[in-house]
């Protein structure tokens, strides 16, 4: 039997078991069960010279989004008018068969917009090209879920369902458990609040299913078993993602309304260039990109070359600052001066640990040099050897 005809037949066990404070020690096995058999499925093939065949891009700029979607929902065109990338288009499915980038200059960045196949139910089985359309976005920053407002709102469920299935967790934070393996001691179980979905049973058998007998588990909220799986596994990736919902156009105005009011959620239409400004912005928003101004001393501050920084990508700090502009600067640094909205006053005396806003200007300081010999009066000129042994003995004196 495959492994996906033992996740079907382990998911028709789920199904057929009543959910009860008697059947949840073993649906919490199923669940842990599932999870190890969809990491193997993700896993190359033993003897395998490499990963197969993909169509991953090299990362350009300072941020990276996908677009996801069904087949026909308009992610093409929504890439030729973000970005003048052309993209085909047309009115059949599977239209784009590869990943194609476009550049997207918005507020003086450059962020990189992948138009990615649309992907269909099972993807996460390895139907159609699901595997390498997912693979590519977890290397983005951020997804957009392109979808088709005029269809029902069971595709924004099935794609959602498809991606939780190979690791990526969308809106989500990481849960507050902290699990480390140990070589002795058995395992240990404790909670700084009461857990209502996980007790120390229902701990052990998904730690033994896992074939783990020594570990330290630290529960930090009410989680459920779901994050304890996410935690044992090791391999989640917790995204945002911005709903995005095209052809608004052929609705109606109490739908877009409730549409719009849904969270993380914008409404669009690329057929009448509707709300594309909106969703630049808000696209903007949730990457988190700070922009930093360099100002030289005794100049004036340049505005047209941005530093870009990011809290995914490395930081916000002065300390990542530096570090982006060269890796020796940092021990150079004597203190650096910050004008914007993270300073108190104008211009703020700050360290290497001063996190930085949108649109700051920042001025480095650096450690003068120290002089050999002193300074002033004190300043040595002699050219003397320093020790008795090694000054010239004088000639003797005439008998």
């Amino acid at each position: 039997m495959g492994i996906i005809e033992k996740i079907k037949e382990i998911e028709a066990e789920m199904a057929r078991t009543q959910k009860n404070k008697a059947t949840e020690y073993h649906l919490g096995q199923l669940k842990a069960k599932i999870a190890k058999l969809r990491t193997q499925l993700l896993e190359p093939p033993k003897g395998s010279s490499g990963g197969g065949e993909g169509f991953e891009v090299t990362k350009f700029g300072h941020g990276r989004v996908a677009l996801i979607g069904f087949p026909s929902v308009g992610k093409s065109t929504l890439l030729t008018m973000l970005t003048g990338t052309h993209s085909e288009a047309a009115s059949y499915e599977f239209t784009t068969l590869t990943c194609i980038p476009g550049i997207i200059h918005y507020n003086d960045t450059k962020i990189q917009l992948l138009d990615l196949p649309g992907i269909i139910e099972g993807a996460s089985e390895g139907k159609g090209r699901g595997r390498q359309v997912i693979a590519v976005a977890k290397s983005s920053d951020i997804v957009l879920m392109v979808l088709d407002a005029s269809k029902s709102e069971g595709h924004r469920q099935i794609l959602t369902r498809e991606l939780e299935a190979v690791g990526l967790r969308l809106n989500k934070r990481p849960p507050q458990i902290y699990f480390k393996k140990k070589k002795t001691g058995g395992i240990s179980f404790n909670s700084t609040l009461p857990l209502t979905h996980v007790d120390e049973k229902l701990c052990y058998q998904i730690l033994h299913e896992y074939k783990i007998h020594n570990a330290e588990v630290l529960f930090r909220e009410d989680a459920t078993v779901d994050d304890l799986i996410d935690v044992i596994e090791g391999n989640r990736k917790y995204m945002k993602c911005v709903y995005v919902y095209n052809k608004i156009d052929v609705i109606g105005i109490d739908d877009v309304d409730r549409l719009a009011r849904q969270p993380n959620s914008v409404v669009i239409s690329c057929n009448l260039k509707l709300n594309l400004d909106r969703l630049l912005a808000r696209m903007w928003d949730e990457m988190g990109l700070v922009r930093i101004y360099t100002k030289p001393q005794g100049q004036q501050p340049d505005f047209s070359d941005p530093v870009v920084l990011s809290a995914d990508r490395g930081g916000c700090t002065v300390e990542d600052f530096c570090n982006h502009i060269h890796r020796s600067l940092v021990k150079d640094v004597k203190y650096v001066l910050v004008w914007g909205t993270s300073a108190r006053h104008y211009p703020q005396h700050c360290g290497l640990s001063h996190n930085l806003r949108d649109e700051d200007v920042v001025q480095i300081v650096k450690k003068k040099e120290k002089e050999e010999g002193g300074r002033g009066r004190f300043k040595s000129h002699s050219t003397a050897p320093a020790r008795i042994s090694d000054r010239e003995k004088k000639a003797p004196l005439k008998q």
